[in-house]
């Protein structure tokens, strides 16, 4: 799943944001001020960041300074209402790799994040196999036998975690708490649900099976399809 993180003081822009994003597919962490932002993108695995520049606490160009002195590679987005010219080559050349003014259009928001996403990186972070199944984290979209699988955004987060974790046995308790965000554990009866629902969409009678039962523990796909 590509993680996403806003740091955004605006409250009702961060929810929207953050709701927007979200209903695309991907995994959004939400920070209201500059010191929890940078706090999240160094102890968190994100894939982008979307930086405001005027944040309490800690502003966007302190943030967006030291992540790069940290050696924060991946990519960051500055979206703000800063709109000068000097303003928009101070955060380029002070290392954001996009620069967006405020009012912007969600869906060229959108639209910079996956080519943000696509040139920071590389076929085999955004690309995952596991025997004849493939699956493209930015496209979220997934194969196997080379026709392409009809899969809604949780059944392809839930793909997406086994085949991190191919030959792996993970437990309900590990899906709900990775997949669900969940750490109450009250959810293993959905998840036994949605993954008696994505056998339907990545098995077929002419294919071997992938995803197996371990009786008692959880579950594993096997990247040699070899039988339980």
């Amino acid at each position: 799943m590509v993680r996403l993180l806003v740091v955004e003081d605006q409250k009702q822009l961060l929810r929207s944001i953050q709701r927007g994003l979200e209903d695309e597919g991907y995994t959004v962490l939400a920070a209201a001020n500059g010191d929890e932002g940078y706090r999240y993108a160094t102890t968190e695995a994100v894939d982008a960041v979307i930086l405001d520049l005027m944040l309490p606490c800690r502003d966007g160009w302190n943030v967006l300074a030291t992540l790069r002195q940290d050696g924060f590679r991946k990519p960051i987005l500055i979206v703000t209402a800063r709109d000068s010219i000097e303003d928009r080559v101070a955060g380029l050349d002070g290392g954001a790799d996009d620069y967006l003014v405020k009012p912007f259009a969600f869906t060229e928001l959108v639209a910079r994040l996956r080519a943000l996403l696509r040139r920071g990186s590389s076929t085999e972070e955004t690309r995952l196999r596991a025997g004849d199944l493939e699956i493209d984290r930015l496209k979220r979209s997934a194969v196997r036998g080379g026709l392409p699988l009809e899969l809604t955004n949780r059944q392809f987060e839930l793909l997406e975690y086994f085949v991190r974790r191919v030959d792996e046995v993970v437990t309900r308790k590990m899906i709900v708490r990775d997949v669900w965000k969940d750490t109450t554990g009250i959810l293993t009866n959905v998840v036994e649900v949605c993954i008696n629902h994505l056998r339907k969409k990545i098995e077929r009678p002419e294919w071997p099976q992938m995803l197996h039962t371990v009786r008692g523990v959880g579950y594993i796909l096997r990247s040699d399809s070899c039988a339980d």
